[in-house]
């Protein structure tokens, strides 16, 4: 059986404050390389959490996990972006105040993935009505439609964020009461318990400092937003020949010259038919000219 020395040797420590040597630099980034290796991609500074971006799937994300992480104290479990998220909701629950996460890091370090998992942690975990979880839909697969509009490949990221994004998601804590009697006659002295709800009930997404030259220019190696090749591979037959569209890139001054997979199931098509289903749901009462106009409107620049 591994010592607990062993293990420390072979995994690192989960918090850094915890490094006999914690103002080594050195000491800093060979305990980010020792948990790297046995996939612990999260690491404690005190309140701070370090992600590191594995760039491949792990088995830590499930409603399993959620459900580990899920009321207990920061400290009392390994580091996950779960534990920051509980954490930060149960101060604002119990505090009464506003609270924040600040996710920084240079680009594809996995800033997009880590919002991601923020939102589906609260809105898998939270107290939630049907409206809720339409509210909690809404949030998740805003992703998608925002990714397409506002990511790009470049040198570094296949999927990188071309701007600054701050999401707001407000919560329900109004007080409510349940009564309770002790007899079915209600002859008694009820009984009153406290409700806290704490779903999640409106948010917004401000987006800012978009790369707007981008579309007009990109570096050597780059290209330009996303949605412009997904349009050409994904719109069917009778919108391309609506909007005089030809699906080869080549024909566009403004995209790079990049040759397009051929087929209905190629990843740009199935992404571009999320888009659409996405816009869909997030605008309910949107009519099919209204949807055209932003189809339009992206194939017009391409």
């Amino acid at each position: 059986m591994e010592s607990a020395l062993t293990a420390r040797d072979r995994v690192g420590v989960q918090d850094f404050v915890l490094l006999e040597n914690y103002n080594s630099e050195a000491a800093f980034i060979e305990n980010l390389r020792r948990r790297f290796r046995e996939n612990l991609i999260y690491t404690y500074i005190g309140s701070v959490l370090v992600s590191m971006n594995p760039y491949k799937e792990l088995e830590i994300y499930s409603e399993q996990q959620m459900e580990r992480y899920r009321g207990v104290s920061f400290y009392e479990i390994s580091p996950h972006i779960y534990a920051l998220s509980d954490n930060t909701y149960r101060a604002m629950r119990t505090e009464r105040k506003d609270q924040c996460i600040l996710i920084s890091g240079e680009s594809g370090a996995g800033k997009t993935e880590a919002s991601k998992k923020i939102l589906l942690y609260y809105a898998v975990t939270c107290p939630a009505k049907d409206q809720m979880d339409t509210l909690g839909n809404k949030l998740l697969q805003s992703n998608p439609v925002l990714e397409a509009f506002g990511n790009a490949k470049t040198l570094r990221n296949d999927n990188s964020s071309r701007f600054g994004k701050y999401m707001d998601v407000q919560f329900d804590f109004k007080v409510g009461f349940i009564t309770f009697y002790r007899n079915e006659k209600k002859s008694n002295k009820p009984l009153y318990f406290l409700l806290k709800q704490g779903a999640p009930v409106g948010g917004h997404i401000l987006n800012y400092l978009l790369e707007k030259s981008r579309v007009v220019h990109q570096n050597h190696g780059e290209r330009n937003f996303h949605i412009f090749y997904q349009l050409l591979e994904g719109g069917e037959d009778e919108l391309m020949k609506r909007l005089n569209l030809d699906r080869n890139p080549q024909s566009y001054n403004y995209l790079v010259k990049v040759s397009l997979s051929s087929g209905k199931h190629s990843k740009c098509c199935l992404i571009y038919l999320i888009i659409l289903s996405d816009l869909s749901y997030l605008f309910r009462a949107i009519v099919p000219e209204s949807a055209l106009s932003v189809t339009r409107t992206t194939g017009r620049l391409s």
